[in-house]
């Protein structure tokens, strides 16, 4: 918990030494009403010794102290609160900053749903207790050391019975940490499960609605919400102990000290027949002994409270702690790819070259992709074709660094990705996911998405729509292309969502276009016109296409046939048909020989 204070600034900080000047101030001014209230009491019981005024001034000066603590504790609140929301802050940006650099396995380390419970969640248990640490971590020391100092001279009976008041609530504070910190920690992780289930119900709605998965969902997400109850009820068994026992504490002690004090009372002896002086003396001393006695229970209440202040924290501290914990475990992580020194001079633009690259996921026994050489010329379709799950993805992700090779090199425009910056990359590169995802605002932010780098005009969203044949569409919608987009692209179709996709990324005028397998959502027709279209208009822009379809990219410049993460095949449509049988198969697999004759005439 500590480490995480040094993401505090300085204006936190100087926040935090303003508090503890006016914790000081506060905790003075309570320790001064005991003693404006001996007064008092002494004058009550002594009246003929004491003027009216006397009391009222007494009274008026523990009034004034009274509001003036309530001012201090309104000033150290506000302090508190400031410096709390403030770490805050800067605990969800430092993980969302983090995590936006983080590669795709360093994700999956975490888990999506952790991360998201991690940045709202964990950081919410940190502010709470920052903001009631930094009063009461300060305040309880300082009040129960002053307080104690107060009462140390009066009676060893007052003084053992609040120590042994002391030693109970702290036995009681140790019994309730060792149950409840082993379930705090367990608490979070449920918080991750429970993110987990919801997550995947509301995803995948469409899928459990059409399996009739409903009752199974909801099996599983209250087993989820169960588990996470019944932890947080077994915590929250303990919890009402400390408020019933703090309460039984004190007015045990107030009791015990009246008791003790009654018999010291007693003990004085009032005896008529040693005189009148003698008499005076008696009274005033049994009036000395009730008004320390008064001041005492006041003190003591304050040195107990100041220990039930800190059972509070401590309390409520592990479960901070297991939070903490997890937030430094992402900002302290270190992304596997880093960045480079950046390219201070490049060849020629959209030249991409892979140079003997193998890329295995961590932990795995085999490589997904293994020596892959093959060259991308200028203005090239480079075209990838292969069975499901042969490594097609994987290769074009390594491109713009989604992943880094495992071996091999990979060289863009002449320098090894791993040399440029990573925005410096990615900005001469568009990648077109399979599943195309637009974001919740309208269609002309969704085309300007990145717009701080690429500087995007009307007229460049016009074309690339016309280009995407998302044009058409577009224009039928009731506000153009300011009309609203769902999250999630869902009040669009599947293929028009695609096209947007498309859109989107060739109006950032990229030197390279990556199609990872995003024709498969088009008609053939609209799938042959773009690719026409983009070999018409783009001439010099390099196009590499992942694709399942032979129509597709049979007019590729270079087709690339993968097998289990190999290359068995490399040429144009009419030499593979002749010489590459993984090839053939998946071509005469989808269409016809006399098809297929027709195509390469």
């Amino acid at each position: 918990m500590i480490k995480i204070l040094r993401y505090l600034k300085a204006k936190d900080w100087l926040y935090c030494i303003l508090s503890t000047i006016f914790i000081v101030i506060q905790v003075y001014l309570n320790l001064r009403l005991p003693e404006y209230m001996n007064n008092i009491t002494k004058m009550i019981n002594m009246p003929n010794n004491y003027q009216m005024s006397d009391i009222y001034s007494e009274g008026g000066k523990m009034l004034v102290c009274a509001l003036l603590g309530a001012v201090c504790s309104f000033i150290i609140s506000f302090f508190a609160a400031h410096v709390a929301a403030g770490l805050a802050k800067t605990l969800r940006q430092k993980v969302y900053s983090k995590v936006a650099q983080f590669s795709i396995a360093d994700m999956e380390e975490f888990s999506t749903d952790s991360l998201i419970t991690r940045t709202t969640n964990d950081v919410m248990q940190v502010q709470m207790i920052l903001a009631m640490g930094l009063v009461i971590l300060i305040q309880a020391p300082i009040q129960a050391i002053w307080a104690i100092g107060k009462i140390s001279n009066q009676s060893i009976a007052w003084t053992s019975l609040t120590v042994a008041a002391v030693v109970v609530l702290l036995l009681v504070i140790a019994i309730l940490m060792i149950f409840a910190i082993p379930k705090y920690r367990r608490v979070q992780k449920l918080v991750d499960k429970l993110n987990l289930v919801t997550r995947e119900n509301l995803s995948g709605l469409k899928v459990i609605r059409a399996y009739n998965a409903e009752e199974y969902e909801r099996q599983k997400f209250e087993k989820a919400n169960d588990e996470i109850t019944n932890t947080s009820i077994f915590v929250g068994r303990f919890i009402p102990l400390m408020p019933a026992t703090m309460t039984l504490i004190m007015n045990g002690l107030s009791l015990g000290i009246y008791w003790i004090g009654a018999y010291l009372i007693k003990d004085v002896a009032v005896n008529p027949m040693q005189g009148k002086m003698a008499m005076i003396s008696a009274f005033k001393e049994r009036a000395d002994i009730f008004a320390n006695m008064v001041v005492f229970v006041s003190y003591a209440v304050q040195v107990v409270m100041a220990f039930a202040m800190l059972a509070i924290i401590f309390v409520n501290l592990p479960r901070a702690q297991v939070s903490a914990k997890r937030i430094l475990e992402v900002v302290s992580k270190t992304p596997t790819i880093k960045d480079g020194n950046g390219v201070a001079t490049k060849g020629e633009k959209g030249n991409i070259k892979f140079e003997n690259v193998s890329f295995k996921y961590p932990d795995a026994k085999e490589a997904v992709i293994e020596n892959i050489s093959f060259e991308a010329k200028k203005g090239e379709t480079i075209a990838f074709i292969g069975k499901t799950g042969s490594g097609k993805s994987t290769l074009v992700n390594l491109i713009p660094r989604f992943h880094d090779a495992t071996s091999g090199n990979i060289y863009v425009d002449g320098n090894n990705v791993k040399d440029y910056k990573q925005e410096e990359l990615r900005s001469i590169i568009g990648f077109i996911p399979q599943k195309a995802f637009l974001f919740k605002g309208t269609v002309k932010s969704n085309m300007t998405y990145g717009d701080a780098l690429h500087n995007i005009s009307n007229e460049d969203i016009d074309k690339a729509l016309e280009l995407a044949q998302a044009m058409p569409f577009v224009e039928k919608m009731e506000k153009g292309i300011n009309s609203e987009i769902a999250q999630g692209g869902s009040n669009v179709s599947g293929g028009q969502r695609q096209r947007l996709a498309m859109a989107r990324t060739i109006a950032r005028n990229p030197e390279i276009l990556i199609f990872d397998d995003s024709f498969s959502a088009l008609d053939y027709k609209t799938d042959k016109t773009i690719r026409n279209d983009l070999k018409e208009k783009l001439p010099e822009v390099t196009k590499l296409i992942v694709a399942q379809r032979i129509g597709t990219i049979k007019d590729a410049d270079q087709i690339i046939v993968i097998e289990d993460g190999k290359i068995v095949g490399q040429g144009r449509h009419e030499d593979l048909m002749k010489n590459c049988e993984v090839y053939q198969e998946i071509a005469y697999s989808q269409l016809s020989k006399e098809e297929l004759t027709d195509a390469t005439k």
